[in-house]
């Protein structure tokens, strides 16, 4: 199993940690995922060994990725059901094509192939220009996107609505650590950007308040030139690989003319 997990629990422990996750009881969990309140306690409490199905019922329900449906699995004794197979894997070369493609699509404009915890895996040509632009002609020490937006030295410095990005992205990382509470990764990014200075200690808690807006646009401005973008995602439809279920495509549009004529222009400079 992936060292991103924490140890694999006994497999009831695992269930009450995501129906606690998910704010179930086990009546609604059982009602739900088609079993009785007892067989379903007597699962959490080792009493009874659940078959491949019922953990495919019970993982249903909680609305698992197949990385956490793995780990219920290894957790009941039985072999993980999905691969996690790595994206230079011959067997993923069509997918890798396509990403390529769409990744070198979206120039002049930068866009980023992301997993789950922000981690940038690819990017274009347009993405690493636009970086080292803003960050006066220097790469960022970070492969990790959240860790750019909240390093005072990295894209903070010259994000204008920074505020605004690093509190909607962190509300994504919340949300991420809260119904995932096996990912140990998830917890220690939180952590990481949290102790970054400057960051407001009213942060540390998940505002389950916010409402998400409906367009939102980065802001950057360096030595008077000013650069917007909003984003759009792509995710792999149906994925049956851990791998894929976990990477999404993030494509940066500019939001007027004179960012699409700036992109344009450090494009020509190459």
């Amino acid at each position: 199993m992936n060292d991103n997990l924490a140890p694999i629990a006994h497999v009831g422990a695992l269930l009450r940690e995501w129906r606690a996750a998910r704010r179930l009881s086990q009546m609604d969990l059982a009602l739900d995922a088609g079993l009785s309140t007892r067989h379903l306690s007597c699962i959490e409490t080792g009493k009874a060994q659940p078959s491949r199905d019922i953990l495919a019922r019970i993982a249903d329900t909680l609305e698992m990725s197949l990385r956490e449906r793995n780990a219920l699995l290894v957790a009941a004794g039985y072999a993980p059901r999905y691969t996690e197979s790595a994206l230079a894997n011959p067997e993923l070369a069509p997918m890798r094509r396509a990403i390529e493609a769409m990744l070198k699509q979206q120039e002049p404009y930068p866009s980023f192939l992301l997993n789950r915890h922000w981690d940038i895996v690819m990017a274009n040509d347009a993405a690493v220009r636009m970086n080292r632009w803003l960050l006066g002609g220097r790469d960022s020490p970070h492969r990790n996107m959240l860790h750019h937006v909240f390093d005072p030295q990295d894209l903070r410095s010259v994000l204008v609505n920074w505020e605004e990005i690093a509190g909607h992205l962190l509300a994504h990382l919340h949300k991420l650590v809260a119904s995932t509470p096996s990912d140990s990764k998830a917890r220690a990014l939180l952590e990481e950007v949290l102790a970054y200075r400057g960051v407001p200690q009213q942060w540390r808690q998940r505002d389950l308040r916010a409402a998400p807006a409906l367009l939102m646009e980065s802001v950057f401005e360096r030595d008077g030139q000013r650069v917007a973008f909003f984003s759009t995602i792509t995710t792999f439809g149906t994925p049956r690989d851990v791998t894929l279920e976990e990477l999404h495509i993030e494509s940066c549009f500019p939001a007027d003319e004179a960012s699409a004529a700036f992109c344009r222009s450090l494009s020509d400079t190459r």
